[in-house]
């Protein structure tokens, strides 16, 4: 477990920066520029990232566990999922008006996924985990809307089939995530 840990630290700790240190941030961004900024932060992430999903990986070989989750509830993280792959993916195609509404639909994917993920598994470490991006997903949050707040985004236009896609490329996203790629990269059917 120790393993993961380290791994959450590097990876959330970087993603962390701008809950924590923003004014640091601005200043290397000044001073390296934002190139060398986004590959340092890129790096440390996915090294971080890498950690944290061999040890959670190792942590499972031998868990402790603290409850063990009624099965209803693995039914609850699949309807909990579909929302978070939409909103997933609204981060990222422009002027969908999920995003346009939500703000930052990636960092409520996350606590979604994170919540979700918290009341379908009772072991020390997958609760450590988890509750671990819960809690990073709502302090980005609320800096991300502090940040809104002093400098407003610029309103942004949102065109219909915009939202359409954005709705469908979540839907077939969670399709091949929650019917193959689970399985495939987790070692746990999603369905069984």
């Amino acid at each position: 477990m120790t393993i993961m840990i380290i791994g959450l630290l590097i990876f959330l700790g970087s993603h962390s920066v701008r809950i924590f240190a923003e004014n640091w941030r601005q200043q290397q961004i000044a001073k390296h520029g934002e190139t060398t900024w986004k590959v340092a932060y890129s790096a440390v992430s996915i090294v971080g990232l890498a950690i944290a999903i061999y040890g959670f990986g190792q942590m499972r070989l031998d868990s402790l566990y603290i409850w063990y989750p009624p099965m209803g509830m693995r039914h609850a993280v699949a309807l909990l999922m579909v929302p978070a792959f939409i909103m997933l993916v609204a981060a990222y195609i422009p002027h969908n008006a999920i995003k346009a509404k939500l703000g930052h639909p990636m960092m409520l994917a996350v606590k979604i996924w994170a919540f979700a993920h918290l009341l379908a598994n009772g072991s020390l470490g997958e609760i450590i985990f988890f509750a671990a991006f819960l809690i990073w997903a709502i302090l980005a949050f609320k800096a991300a809307k502090k940040r809104d707040r002093l400098t407003p985004p610029a309103p942004v236009s949102t065109h219909k089939m915009a939202t359409i896609a954005t709705v469908l490329v979540g839907l077939i996203a969670y399709v091949v995530f929650a019917f193959y790629l689970h399985t495939v990269l987790i070692g746990v059917p999603v369905f069984s």
